[in-house]
C-alpha cells in the first residue's frame, strides 16, 4: 500500500464516495456549497486529499448524527478553522513567553503593547 502526504491530492471522486459510502453528486453539492474544495488535475479531475476526506466525514458526522444543514455546517467550519488558528497562536505566544522569561532583557511596563479585540469580532465581522 502506497503512503501520501496528508495534503496530497491523490484520490477520485468515485474512490472518495465509495470509502465514505455517499453518492458522488453529495460530494459536488458540497464543494458548490464551498464546504471542500478538492483540487483539479489537468484534466480538470477533482482530486481529493486526506485532509479532504477527514473534512467530508466532519461534515457527515454534522449533517447526519447531528442534524446540522449545510449552512450551519460552514459556519461550525469556520469557526473551527479559527479556533484551530488560534490554538496555534496560543502554541506561538507561549514559545516566546518562554524564551522571553529565560532571556535576561525585558520591556517596562510603559513600553510594552497590548491591543485587545473581542473573538466575536473577529469570527462574526472578519473578512
Amino acid at each position: 500500500m502506497m503512503h501520501h502526504q496528508y495534503e496530497e491530492p491523490v484520490y477520485l471522486i468515485s474512490i472518495v464516495a465509495k470509502i465514505l459510502d455517499i453518492h458522488p453528486q453529495t460530494l459536488r453539492q458540497y464543494e458548490r456549497e464551498n464546504l471542500v474544495i478538492p483540487s483539479r488535475s489537468n484534466g480538470r479531475i477533482r482530486l481529493y486529499s486526506q485532509r479532504d476526506i477527514d473534512k467530508i466525514k466532519l461534515i457527515l458526522r454534522l449533517t447526519r448524527d447531528l442534524g446540522v444543514n449545510l449552512a450551519g455546517v460552514d459556519i461550525i467550519l469556520r469557526l473551527k478553522e479559527n479556533v484551530d488558528g488560534m490554538e496555534q497562536d496560543i502554541i506561538e505566544l507561549r514559545r516566546e513567553v518562554q524564551k522571553a522569561k529565560s532571556s535576561p532583557q525585558t520591556v517596562s511596563n510603559d513600553k510594552a503593547l497590548v491591543a485587545k479585540k473581542s473573538i466575536y469580532e473577529m469570527i462574526i465581522f472578519e473578512k
